[in-house]
């Protein structure tokens, strides 16, 4: 993985010392709230319902074990014994303290990391395929040009006050599985005729507000010009984007007003003047990053254990973790291995220092001493022995990390909601907890099979809620009450698509019942082995919608709400909810 040279860390080094002092001028009262808040947002720290939230950067998911146990320490020492990961590959912390603020991230620093650009209307976190690397299907490792981007975008001067946020992902697969059709730019790495390898160019996908699939901008970018070409993207986009209204500043909106032909002519217009410039890349500087992602010292003799099989007949919960938590990798003898942070009972993503100290401890035992964060909230040992398999699921299953539901309904993505987020209409924790509840058999859940539910508090959409199989999303009422709105025959990979709205909102009581609702008319109308989402395309929404609302569907008040809060709030801080940020 990437490690810092001498400049990299002094630039951070002194951004901590920056910060502690804008943090004393704060508590002093020499900076107000208002101007203090950009110089927060700067590093990471949001204002939040109960305390102040830290995201730190996990750049294109990418984690040593010496960087998740300083996470275990900070979740120790500065918050509440757990932290948070996100649908953008970083981790949050949500109780911290302002004044301990310079600490952590001098601590942070100290393991090569930081909460820079994790915030603000600015180049965000570069995310990729969490199977980087190691997948079968891979026509090029994305890591080096994910690295290349995000030493591009760090600090870069055009883009640090953009309209608005923005998102890239790049996949080199395949198979996309970092959702590249939902972000600002998606980069697809292909090969053309003649075995050249480049990158097909999407922009403007999205979910919030306005959930749009990204559009083809260029079929076919020479990985010698990818930066040059994305820099020409983002000049049309810093020029026209819209900064009079933020829920119009994102670059899908540009691109839809102007549409996909007229803003590709913009770019390609602005790209004459610096293609073949500066911002080319070379053969040798690609390379001078690849070795940073080299692989590493892989048994050649490493075999399939032959008691694997056995072991695996003789043991059903083993059996279903190898089926479900397992993947294929590009060198004989290994096994990609997810450890799933979506026990039922547990918030999904949320992980304990003491798991944290324990995954650091797998990965430096069975994976080279590194792991990868993934944009469903899991997480990932990408390069464990065949014969290692069984010692590392008793090991992950007595520490709550084995659960053998990835890719099923339990296996949910879920924001933090009106828990902690101060622009969260309902709550999204809780309700993941109770739908898990109703759902958890292990049997029944890989009988229906993969269905991917998406769950976000409000029409941010951190959930992904636009794009899952399912999605849920809390919508404002006048009422006060917690509200939420179903969408079915969202997706995201190769065949991404936008769920289409069941029909009218659901009570927070009411939503189990609609979700079994769903599962019942696909179990009626599939065919045999038919995936759910395959079921939702061949007969459309509507006979899903006229079974959830063929009779009133009652609350069930047997369900005691308390049992499905989050925490009480802390003595140590208590944030106004007003606050956007």
């Amino acid at each position: 993985m990437y490690k810092y040279d001498v400049y990299d860390q002094q630039i951070v080094n002194e951004r901590v010392a920056q910060y502690r002092d804008q943090v004393r001028r704060r508590l002093s009262g020499e900076l107000t709230e208002d101007e203090f808040r950009p110089l927060r947002l700067q590093n990471g720290l949001y204002m939040q319902i109960h305390a102040y939230m830290l995201r730190i950067a996990v750049p294109y998911g990418l984690l040593s074990s010496k960087q998740m146990r300083m996470f275990a320490h900070i979740a120790r020492k500065y918050d509440r014994g757990y932290g948070h990961f996100t649908t953008r590959q970083n981790i949050q912390f949500n109780w911290i303290k302002l004044e301990e603020t310079p600490d952590i991230l001098a601590d942070l620093a100290s393991v090569e990391m930081h909460g820079i650009q994790t915030s603000g209307n600015c180049i965000r976190n570069i995310t990729s395929d969490e199977f980087a690397g190691v997948a079968p299907d891979e026509i090029v490792d994305p890591r080096p040009y994910a690295e290349i981007l995000r030493q591009w975008s760090t600090f870069h001067p055009e883009f640090a006050y953009l309209p608005r946020k923005f998102k890239i992902a790049i996949s080199g697969a395949a198979e996309d599985r970092a959702a590249i059709a939902v972000h600002d730019i998606g980069l697809s790495a292909i090969r053309n005729a003649q075995g050249e390898i480049g990158f097909r160019v999407l922009v403007g996908g999205g979910t919030a507000r306005t959930p749009i699939i990204g559009s083809e901008i260029c079929d076919f970018v020479p990985w010698q010009h990818m930066l040059t070409y994305i820099e020409s993207i983002m000049r049309v986009y810093n020029q026209y984007g819209r900064r009079d209204n933020m829920y119009k500043s994102r670059i899908k909106i540009l691109v839809k007003a102007l549409g996909i032909e007229e803003f590709r002519r913009q770019v390609e217009a602005d790209w004459v003047d610096i293609k073949g410039g500066p911002g080319t890349l070379t053969v040798e500087e690609v390379k001078r990053v690849a070795e940073y992602f080299a692989a590493p010292g892989y048994d050649v003799s490493a075999e399939k254990d032959p008691a694997l099989d056995l072991f695996r007949e003789q043991n059903k919960a083993f059996a279903d973790w190898m089926q479900r938590n397992v993947r294929p990798h590009k060198v004989p003898g290994y096994a990609a291995v997810l450890l799933s942070l979506k026990k039922t009972g547990v918030a999904p993503g949320d992980v304990t220092a003491d798991q944290m100290d324990r995954i650091a401890d797998m990965a430096d035992r069975y994976s080279f001493g590194e792991l990868r964060a993934t944009h469903k909230q899991n997480l990932v040992l990408a390069d464990v022995k065949q014969s290692d398999l069984v010692s590392l699921w008793k090991e992950a299953s007595a520490h709550g990390l084995a659960t053998p539901n990835i890719g099923l309904l339990t296996d949910m993505i879920c924001c933090p909601g009106a828990d902690f987020c101060t622009l969260a209409f309902a709550r999204s924790i809780p309700l993941a907890k109770m739908i898990s509840d109703r759902f958890d058999r292990v049997d029944f859940l890989h009988d229906i099979g993969e269905i991917e539910l998406n769950m976000s508090g409000c029409v941010n959409a951190c959930g992904h809620n636009h794009v899952g199989h399912i999605g849920i999303i809390g919508v404002d009422k006048k009422d006060g009450g917690e509200w939420y709105q179903v969408s079915i025959g969202g997706a995201q990979g190769n065949q991404a698509a936008i769920g289409k709205i069941l029909g009218p909102s659901f009570n927070f009581q009411q939503m189990p019942e609609v979700i079994d609702r769903i599962l019942q008319v696909y179990l009626r109308e599939r065919l045999e082995d038919e995936p759910f989402i395959d079921t939702v395309r061949r007969i459309g929404v509507e006979p899903f919608k006229e079974w959830v609302y063929a009779t009133p569907i009652e609350a069930d008040d047997s369900v005691d709400k308390t049992n499905y809060g989050f925490m009480e709030k802390p003595d140590h801080y208590t944030v106004q909810r007003k606050s956007r940020l």
